[in-house]
């Protein structure tokens, strides 16, 4: 314990003197909770703007929906004109009973959004004129809080994104930095087992991982940002502690291997960088091409990113622990097991 205690006390205190460390595992993930934060802020309030020309009940019905916000043109030649300018998503036509619908195609989601609701409004309309009962009837509300803001979705995935960051960065490049100034062999002579070394070093790994997340979550708590924390979000502390110790075990692979702290950078770069795209830290992986969203469960943080929103944002309970949990501590056990098998305490 005294050996265990005092490796502990001293990787803390290189890990505070060194400032460009606590730079990038601190500062620099949480420049992309703040960016990403402000420039998304709150989508509810935002309207699409749709050219409008006529009058009548069909854009009225369009207005009332409160999710267009309708710009009067005197004319359809300057309607169309705005559209194709790339001024605005879409513009209504409206002359007597015919509605013609002018979209922008390279703005697909603006003018999906678009077509959908004209659609809809029309068919309601067409119903109503024909005098016939609905056969079937649309119930629709969401599942999760109707005020959840973008930084619901954000906050999970940064904050496991900028825990793998820490955990691959930091095991990769203390084990290479110890190996070339020696560290590593002056250690292995001296009376201390290599349990003592590796535990030390997991358990800065986990409590700055804990000092992560909590300043994570008190930014993002801000009224700037605007997260609200429901249902049992304390859950999300072990995959915190899980995450930590299976992207550790990852840097220890990379260490492994690397000679230089910058072929240990470059390494670990090529694996935590792709590995966040495709995990749906920055944006939804739902939108990927199939074969990808299948790719994606080959890698950790994908499992951590969705077990963190679903008690983060979707207020599930500890049975969205389980698959997460599972996943971490089986990669955490096969990933390790290699990198103590080709680990070497000296170049």
């Amino acid at each position: 314990m005294t050996a265990f205690k005092s490796l502990s006390v001293a990787m803390i205190k290189g890990f505070l003197r060194d400032r460009m460390t606590l730079f990038f595992m601190f500062l620099f993930p949480l420049m992309f909770l703040v960016v990403f934060g402000l420039l998304l802020g709150d989508p509810g309030d935002d309207k699409t703007k749709v050219g409008a020309v006529g009058d009548g009940p069909v854009l009225t019905a369009l207005e009332e929906t409160g999710a267009v916000e309708l710009e009067r043109y005197d004319s359809a030649d300057a309607a169309r004109r705005k559209v194709t300018d790339g001024d605005l998503p879409a513009a209504v036509v409206v002359s007597g009973d015919d509605v013609e619908l002018a979209f922008a195609a390279s703005d697909q989601v603006a003018a999906g959004t678009v077509v959908g609701l004209v659609s809809g409004v029309v068919d309601k309309m067409n119903v109503a004129a024909a005098n016939v009962q609905p056969r079937f009837t649309l119930e629709a509300s969401p599942v999760e809080d109707a005020s959840l803001k973008p930084i619901q979705y954000l906050t999970p995935g940064i904050l496991s994104w900028a825990i793998s960051f820490a955990g691959v960065f930091g095991a990769a490049l203390t084990m290479v930095s110890w190996r070339r100034k020696q560290v590593l062999r002056r250690i292995r002579l001296a009376p201390v087992g290599a349990a003592a070394v590796l535990s030390s070093r997991v358990l800065v790994s986990v409590g700055t991982a804990l000092v992560q997340g909590v300043v994570f979550i008190a930014v993002a708590l801000l009224p700037a940002f605007g997260l609200k924390l429901t249902g049992q979000w304390y859950l999300a502390l072990p995959l915190l502690v899980l995450g930590t110790i299976a992207f550790f075990a990852i840097g220890m692979l990379v260490g492994a291997f690397a000679k230089t702290e910058e072929a240990a950078s470059g390494a670990a770069n090529i694996v935590i960088m792709p590995m966040a795209f495709l995990s749906g830290t920055f944006f939804p992986v739902e939108n990927a091409p199939e074969w990808l969203q299948k790719v994606s469960y080959a890698f950790p943080l994908r499992h951590m990113n969705d077990g963190m929103l679903d008690v983060l944002v979707r207020g599930k309970g500890v049975e969205a622990l389980l698959v997460p949990a599972a996943v971490l501590v089986g990669f955490t056990l096969v990933v390790g097991t290699i990198a103590a098998r080709v680990f070497r305490w000296e170049d």
